[in-house]
């Protein structure tokens, strides 16, 4: 015999309005803070609407001969409490109503353009919302997290239409033109970032193409999960970029992967590509014993900093010629790159330090997207690489 124990609903309503940690702790500071947010808010929507009406709360224009009065264009009736949660907590807020007259001789309600009809969060709430589920905890867990913040006004099926927001803006920005981005160089790079999924850890190859505008700002163009890095894959995201607008670039900065390289001939065949020098010199280390990694990096970097063309190519036979000799592994290795180490000396030197390596594009803007792998329609991982200026891109007020 089995027996179903069920808790009551007395008992479940008790435990869910009983009280919880930190509820009986009362901050001055965030006290103060939120009333003065709710006054600010306040303040900006009624001035909204002084501007709209073309004069003050119980204010008057200046008449225009017996009757009329210049600049009104409606009357307030009165105003409505409103809720609203950001990143200051929930408030209360009186939003005042208006009228505003017709060019047809009517009336039609005055619509706030700084507070938007049923918002009932801020931009930069709902990007914490986001960022919060991205990070890798469902939606239930989520209501847990900021419940302290938001007073308990973020629930699951809130934090489901925050993602669908942030997803569908994703989308869009997946496919957005590029035919007006001033692009003259391309950095080309494969990454693989740690997951879980399915309660599982596994690995995921991203393929990532950041472009340089010619004012020398760096700008996501794509990043994808194509299962690896190989030639089928990098020519499937290169098509996307020429599909949407892409001009062809000037210069290329690339990883070193033989896919890659194999996508690049077909696609962009005569374009100058260099080389990332960090990746080689890790496949130099990789080609030799720990105990000379040291002495082997003091010479990569004389080599590759040195101050003009010609002292570079001079370190270069130099250093082949001893490697040669003490460890032939690692000078096959240099020369196993070719020219294409060397194409940043093409450039004016002021140039060479930003295009040497495909690695300063992560350090500097580290990669902004959310990638995501779905199963059967639903989520099961998300890549967030934080940029506020992508993220913010997106729509959603910005790389477990």
């Amino acid at each position: 015999m089995t027996s179903t124990i069920t808790k009551p609903d007395s008992l479940q309503r008790e435990a869910e309005t009983a009280p919880q940690l930190f509820d009986d702790w009362f901050d001055p500071i965030e006290a103060a803070v939120r009333d003065r947010a709710r006054q600010f808010i306040e303040e900006l929507i009624r001035s909204e609407l002084d501007a709209a009406l073309a004069r003050p709360r119980y204010g008057r224009s200046k008449a225009v001969g017996e009757e009329e009065r210049a600049g009104v264009a409606g009357h307030r009736h009165g105003s409505r409490t409103r809720s609203l949660a950001g990143t200051f907590g929930p408030v209360e807020i009186a939003v005042p109503r208006a009228r505003l007259n017709t060019a047809e001789g009517r009336t039609s309600e005055w619509k706030s353009q700084a507070l938007r009809a049923y918002q009932r969060r801020t931009l930069a709430a709902d990007a914490l919302i986001a960022s919060t589920y991205l990070a890798g905890t469902n939606t239930r867990r989520v209501r847990r997290a900021l419940a302290a913040l938001f007073g308990g006004a973020v629930g699951k099926d809130t934090v489901s239409r925050t993602w669908r927001k942030v997803k569908s803006d994703w989308d869009a920005w997946n496919v957005r033109s590029l035919a007006e981005e001033p692009i003259v160089r391309l950095i080309l790079d494969g990454t693989v970032v740690r997951v879980r999924l399915d309660r599982k850890a596994t690995a995921i190859s991203l393929l990532v193409v950041l472009g340089v505008r010619d004012d020398g700002q760096k700008v996501l163009l794509a990043i994808k999960s194509m299962g690896g890095e190989s030639a089928e894959a990098w020519r499937a995201v290169l098509d996307d970029l020429i599909k949407r607008g892409l001009r062809d670039p000037e210069f290329l900065i690339v990883d070193g992967a033989p896919g890659l390289d194999k996508a690049i001939a077909a696609v962009w065949d005569g374009v100058p590509v260099q080389r990332c020098t960090v990746h080689k010199h890790r496949n130099l280390l990789a080609h030799a014993p720990e105990r000379l990694h040291e002495e082997i990096t003091a010479d990569y970097a004389d080599m590759i900093y040195a101050a003009t063309c010609e002292e570079i190519a001079t370190r270069r036979k130099a250093f082949i010629r001893k490697w040669r000799l003490k460890h032939r592994a690692v000078a096959d290795s240099l020369e196993e790159a070719g020219e294409r180490l060397f194409s940043f000396t093409r450039l004016p030197p002021s140039q060479w330090r930003s295009v040497r390596t495909t690695s300063g594009g992560k350090r500097q803007e580290r990669y902004a997207a959310i990638a995501v792998v779905h199963e059967g329609g639903k989520p099961l991982q998300l890549f967030k690489f934080i940029n506020k200026e992508t993220f913010d891109s997106l729509d959603v007020p910005e790389d477990n």
